[in-house]
């Protein structure tokens, strides 16, 4: 392994920790010495990688903004929204189930929302827009009669704040196991 690979792989660890850290403990009661300890390296050479605790947060909540975008932005045109949002689910939990620090990330990214977040990674966090989105599928879905009539902006809240709590849910229990995406999109028949 080159020098770069290894310098890569260790940054990736270190964000990969403080992910879990900053779920399980929260990020005001995480240290940058806690973080460090379970690398395990020294605060010093953490500091060489990562000047603050903040940049960590801002380099966590881009990586789960870019994630989400590119995830919203898969070609779903000829696809009825019923059908894509179940599939969509479907990868998702089953992806979260191979790679268990998406369920963290969709945890953090929930927390980084909320106000007394740092400004930055709260903006970043707020920035990506799923219920909009997801509104204009459920829209979509009421005109074919696959979604009943609603406020499709309130249907998707309800929609995306029942996927966060399975996410949460699961980030905790790593033994749940993902339910049927069927019951999810259900709440839309």
């Amino acid at each position: 392994m080159t020098r770069k690979e290894q310098k890569e792989e260790r940054r990736e660890k270190i964000l990969m920790t403080a992910l879990t850290l900053f779920v399980e403990r929260g990020y005001y009661d995480t240290k940058i010495t806690d973080i460090a300890l379970a690398v395990p390296m020294s605060t010093g050479l953490m500091f060489h990688y990562f000047k603050s605790k903040e940049e960590l947060l801002l380099e966590l909540v881009k990586m789960g903004a870019s994630g989400t975008r590119s995830a919203s932005e898969n070609g779903m045109a000829d696809i009825p929204p019923d059908i894509y949002l179940e599939k969509f689910l479907e990868q998702l939990f089953s992806y979260a189930k191979e790679q268990p620090w998406v369920f963290n990330m969709f945890v953090l990214m929930g927390q980084a929302r909320r106000t007394g977040m740092p400004e930055e990674a709260r903006k970043i966090a707020q920035s990506v827009d799923t219920i909009d989105a997801t509104a204009g599928l459920i829209r979509k879905g009421q005109e074919t009669g696959a979604f009943h009539k609603g406020d499709a902006k309130l249907m998707s809240h309800c929609f995306w704040a029942c996927v966060q709590g399975i996410m949460e849910e699961m980030a905790m229990d790593k033994d749940m196991k993902a339910p049927d995406p069927a019951w999810i999109v259900g709440i839309l028949r």
